[in-house]
């Protein structure tokens, strides 16, 4: 919403009070731009801070990493589906998500629909691993692999130039094993309407740039590529893969590292990607139509569908302190 917009709407607001206030902000928001980002939602690289180290481990430290070779969806599987947060529901994202991993993940999978599919990563990894998709706004099209439109977000799909799917260990003790079927989500696709940060995870930054981030869309130099990193809660209370809100199964460590009470570390799933974006060109993320494209809104999906050994042998190679790739 503009400037003159919010004046015209505030000065309603002081003839009509309360309930109809309420109503007039709402639909003048509503009638604001959708297509793009406000400016107010990017910053520059000298705006960003920087990123925090990683903890110092601990004697009981899982310190290996592990990266999975999923590709970069060449394939171009895309939909409007939310198989985590909306299954059975088709379009029910309201916002296009890109995938890699397992091929066939739509609103209709099913555990074993999921454990019988091919996939794109290396080493047999089922699982499948989603987020929206980032548009260049100023240029018209829908994706012809996209399988509905009316969504409310419009403009060119930016393909991922590239796409890390990385597992890293506990500062302060030994992971256990995912369990198969685990469900998990970081992010709130809600975060402009609640006006809330609490669930806001990702961070965004320039590839030239790496120890700073922001949680704003940056404004990358010449050369330098958009990165966006969204990391999965890795805190499992050690009998549901899935909850009420998708939310309280599986949670976030302390600041300290430390899992909340009742719950154990397993391993922490990180999604970093990257983009060729020239600078100035506008873009924004695929969003419910009423957050208004806001970066606060970013989020991503992770379904566990590796096999019980490939699993064991995640938490191994973390637990020994070793760097794995498959």
């Amino acid at each position: 919403m503009g400037n003159e917009h919010r004046l015209l709407a505030l000065l309603v607001c002081l003839v009509l009070g309360g309930g109809l206030c309420a109503a007039v902000l709402g639909a003048s928001r509503a009638a604001g731009p959708r297509a793009g980002s406000a400016a107010a939602d990017f910053a520059a690289p000298r705006d960003m801070s920087p990123e925090p180290g990683l903890l110092p481990a601990g004697p009981d430290a899982s310190t290996g990493t592990v990266t999975v070779d999923c590709g970069r969806n060449g394939e171009g599987h895309y939909n409007q589906d939310n198989l985590v947060v909306s299954p059975g529901l088709r379009a029910g994202a309201h916002h296009t998500h890109a995938y890699v991993g397992n091929l066939s993940t739509d609103a209709l999978s099913t555990d074993a629909s999921l454990a019988a599919a091919p996939t794109s990563c290396a080493g047999g990894d089922r699982s499948t691993y989603y987020w929206p998709v980032l548009r260049r706004t100023d240029r018209p099209g829908r994706d012809p692999r996209e399988s509905a439109s009316g969504h409310g977000n419009a403009g060119e799909i930016v393909p991922e130039a590239a796409v890390t799917v990385e597992f890293r260990g506990s500062p302060v003790g030994k992971v256990v094993p995912m369990p198969r079927f685990l469900r998990a989500v970081t992010g709130d696709a809600l975060a402009y309407t609640a006006g809330a940060a609490a669930q806001v995870r990702a961070r965004w930054g320039c590839s030239g740039t790496p120890e700073s981030a922001s949680a704003h869309y940056p404004r990358c130099p010449a050369g330098q590529r958009v990165t966006r990193t969204l990391v999965f809660p890795s805190c499992w209370n050690g009998l549901d893969n899935d909850s009420p809100g998708h939310r309280s199964h599986l949670l976030f460590p302390a600041v300290s590292g430390v899992c909340p009470q009742g719950t154990f570390p397993v391993p922490q799933l990180r999604v970093s990607l990257a983009y060729d974006l020239p600078p100035g060109v506008p873009f924004a993320l695929d969003s419910f139509p009423e957050q208004m494209h806001s970066p606060k809104t970013d989020h991503a999906m992770f379904v566990n569908v590796m096999t019980d050994e490939r699993m064991q042998e995640v938490a191994d190679c973390l637990n020994d302190g070793r760097t794995c790739r498959t």
